[in-house]
């Protein structure tokens, strides 16, 4: 007699995937933003938009163009990439910390949902609201900047890396605060600082000798000028390096979310 004899009556069984469990936590995690999308797709766009207008509008005619690409169409694709990394990284640190604040965790850990299915449903929640943000911001500055899409794989590619790197960093996060306040900590001494000297405003190579050299060591560089070279194609670093350090980061990121969930860090007391 198998072990399945031994099964309560109606029990549910589950290949190696739980795709309807999997399927169900992505939705609820979708619909959740999508429940306040003023506030997390349309905000996200005008604000980005008002940095484009600050820029293109009041300093525009101050600043040269950058390697003979007018600075509107340079600055366009690191906002853009701005608003990705932001977003993924507030949808999945909220989801969590807001689960833990209000009680409602369990309703995440009790049904039968493996580590790898929860963090691969987080992640790729929040990877699709950094993605439609980004959609939505690029749509709204095409009549203000040019679009040439130069290298549409590497458009595609750093749009994705972006979105599941800072939706683990975000799932990170959410599971190590106890509060708001430790999120907004992450956000405002790590997230912002690595997103805002990164190139994302100017071409690193005007730096002087330690801050390129610090850019360097910067992994929203390499999402940046990658998705910019995809845009315009021109890049500051290696596209190669950037690839394969990206891969790796993302994988490292990604096994750690796992672990956490597995291990129950913070989750499960």
């Amino acid at each position: 007699m198998t072990s399945a004899h031994y099964l309560p009556t109606g029990a549910r069984r589950f290949g190696r995937v739980n795709w309807l469990g999997l399927w169900t936590l992505y939705k609820k995690e979708v619909r959740r933003f999508l429940k306040v999308g003023t506030q997390t797709v349309a905000a996200p766009v005008v604000s980005t938009l008002l940095f484009l207008m600050i820029f293109k509008l009041a300093l525009g005619a101050a600043r040269p163009d950058v390697n003979g690409v007018p600075f509107a169409d340079f600055l366009a694709p690191g906002l853009i990439m701005m608003a990705i990394l932001t977003n993924a990284f507030a949808n999945s640190s909220s989801s969590l910390i807001m689960a833990k604040v209000q009680g409602t965790l369990v309703d995440i850990l009790m049904p039968p949902l493996s580590p790898w299915e929860l963090t691969f449903g987080f992640i790729a929640g929040a990877a699709t609201r950094g993605l439609m943000v980004a959609l939505a911001t690029g749509l709204a500055m095409l009549p203000f900047v040019s679009f040439p899409m130069v290298h549409l794989w590497a458009v595609l590619f750093y749009a994705v890396m972006a979105s599941v790197l800072l939706s683990a960093v975000g799932i990170l996060a959410g599971i190590w605060a106890d509060k708001f306040d430790h999120l907004s900590a992450v956000t405002n001494f790590l997230i912002t600082p690595l997103i805002f000297l990164s190139g994302t405003f100017y071409s690193v190579k005007i730096l002087p000798g330690f801050f390129f050299a610090a850019s360097q060591a910067n992994p929203f560089f390499y999402l940046i000028d990658g998705f910019r070279y995809g845009v315009i194609g021109q890049a500051d670093s290696s596209i190669l390096i950037g690839v394969i350090g990206l891969l790796t980061l993302n994988a490292t990121c990604v096994l750690w979310c796992y672990l956490m969930f597995r291990s129950g860090y913070k989750l499960k007391t």
